[in-house]
């Protein structure tokens, strides 16, 4: 039951911060002169392409910690403040929440393929993906948390893949209003657990 419930919220937690519904009217965007079947592919190299950079840093995080000498408490604080500023964002869908810039999206439309980017990187496992990935990796006690966090993100791409899949038809069922409600569902879930990543790194210096 532990391991299924670790196994759990480290899905939820890495799937609210990667939150593919956001990328969905980018995604749509940059695509809208494609064929249901290129639309398609595009979605599956992104998911893939979000396991491999989301995992390099779950493994290559303590080299990376280490080589700069930060404190596993400085990832977790420094994390949980991005993971906040990017919940926060979602809570404000119409102020901030996931866009590109005008120079990002022009450039993105004459690329023949935006799987890796901007798709990938930065919309699906940018900073915040990534923070959340090495918060979670400076709490693994076990190689069993390690493989948790693995599957985690294997099954995040999953999960990425069909909601990308689906992105025209639950666009349209859900609407302005529904993926409104959705968004802040999830910059609440996202503002959560950035406020735990925090009170993680605080509690060891203070005791």
């Amino acid at each position: 039951m532990d391991a299924l419930f670790y196994l759990f919220t480290s899905f939820i937690s890495i799937f609210a911060i990667v939150n593919p519904l956001t990328a969905m009217p980018v995604f749509l965007a940059l695509t809208q002169d494609s064929t249901r079947a290129e639309r398609t592919r595009q979605a599956f190299k992104a998911s893939v392409f979000m396991v491999f950079i989301l995992s390099a840093f779950l493994y290559g995080g303590t080299y990376i910690i280490n080589f700069f000498g930060i404190t596993l408490e400085g990832i977790r604080i420094a994390g949980g403040l991005l993971i906040m500023r990017w919940g926060y964002s979602l809570l404000n869908p119409d102020e901030g929440g996931r866009k590109l810039s005008d120079e990002d999206e022009v450039e993105a439309r004459l690329k023949p393929d935006i799987s890796f980017s901007p798709l990938a990187m930065p919309l699906l496992s940018g900073p915040g993906s990534i923070a959340v990935v090495l918060g979670l990796a400076s709490q693994a006690d076990f190689p069993f948390d390690y493989l948790a966090l693995t599957v985690a993100i294997i099954l995040v791409s999953m999960a990425t893949f069909t909601v990308l899949f689906l992105s025209e038809r639950m666009v349209k069922v859900l609407g302005n209003t529904g993926m409104t409600a959705l968004t802040r569902m999830m910059g609440f879930i996202a503002l959560c657990i950035g406020v735990q990543f925090i009170i993680n790194g605080i509690l060891p210096l203070v005791n």
